[in-house]
């Protein structure tokens, strides 16, 4: 399914960069705010199932106060002063460059996450468009991009993969395997399940030798999201390419932070760049990854 095409592809890949600005703006607000809500619930949950087992009544306002801002409705403000910003302090990417990384009200730092999310989320978006075009397929690259990235964030952040990005990721997988969009529905379904148990017995076989646990169960999800996306034959590559990825940058990020081995990793981001790059870019990886060898 095409757009209209009347327009060359650099003037659809310039609006996908800017549009990837104003989503990565708004995933800047996922990232932060979503660990957060998602804590509260659980905490509102745990009190009242404690209530309950005490024959308690749990009241209604318990925790409200401390209720975290809501990701659409409750305007952005400084995290330290707590003033809202205006429209001039929300531009993607041009605000903190303005204010040079700093809060125009208390002049506190601003983290250099907002405009490194910018700045990722437009350039990834371009690319998207620039290789599959204003196509059905480059419309679905946006949004397997744009949640891949709230994803990893989160993860990078709290080390914590939420159901409520993997699963609808996985489900949109899965319905856009029904036209098909990227992988046939068997290709489709036989990703997912395989996906998810992958790694679901990596964790298991862990955990059995090493009394440890490796990994979480958003891993397996966002596996098997992938493997929607993808099918059951990107699912190697994809864990292979995230591995090494994974040993190259969690090596170096010990020996130049100086800690210890035992200090946790999130596997997400690197789950996340496989995919995103087997889906743009497999088959060329493979003839790569071939000629190569063969000639070698």
């Amino acid at each position: 399914m095409n757009w209209p095409a009347t327009l060359p592809l650099t003037y659809w890949m310039l609006a996908a960069g800017i549009l990837g600005l104003l989503v990565g703006s708004f995933l800047n607000v996922v990232i932060l705010r979503l660990p957060a809500r998602l804590l509260h619930g659980w905490q509102r949950e745990a009190e009242a199932i404690l209530a309950e087992a005490r024959g308690e009544v749990a009241p209604e306002t318990a925790g409200a106060a401390a209720t975290p801002p809501g990701i659409v409705r409750e305007p952005s403000h400084c995290p330290r002063c707590k003033h809202p910003l205006g429209a001039r302090d929300n531009i993607p990417l041009l605000s903190w460059l303005l204010l040079r990384g700093r809060c125009r009200y208390c002049k506190a730092p601003i983290s250099i996450q907002y405009p490194l999310v910018e700045l990722l989320t437009g350039v990834l978006s371009a690319i998207a468009i620039w290789h599959f075009g204003p196509t059905l397929q480059g419309a679905s690259a946006l949004l397997f991009t744009w949640m891949l990235i709230a994803a990893s964030g989160i993860d990078l952040r709290v080390q914590l993969l939420p159901d409520q990005l993997t699963m609808p990721l996985l489900w949109l997988g899965l319905l856009l395997a029904l036209l098909p969009v990227f992988a046939d529905p068997a290709q489709a379904i036989l990703g997912a399940a395989l996906g998810y148990l992958a790694l679901w017995s990596v964790y298991w076989a862990f955990k059995l030798l090493t009394g440890k646990e490796g990994m979480g169960y958003g891993d397996f999800k966002l596996l098997a999201a992938l493997g929607a996306w993808m099918g059951a034959w990107a699912l190697l590559p994809v864990v292979l390419i995230s591995s090494i990825v994974g040993a190259v940058i969690g090596s170096l990020y010990l020996a130049l932070s100086r800690k210890s081995q035992s200090v946790p990793i999130p596997f997400g981001p690197y789950l996340a760049t496989a995919g995103w790059l087997w889906l743009l870019a497999g088959p060329e990886l493979t003839r790569w990854y071939l000629g190569f060898f063969m000639h070698g």
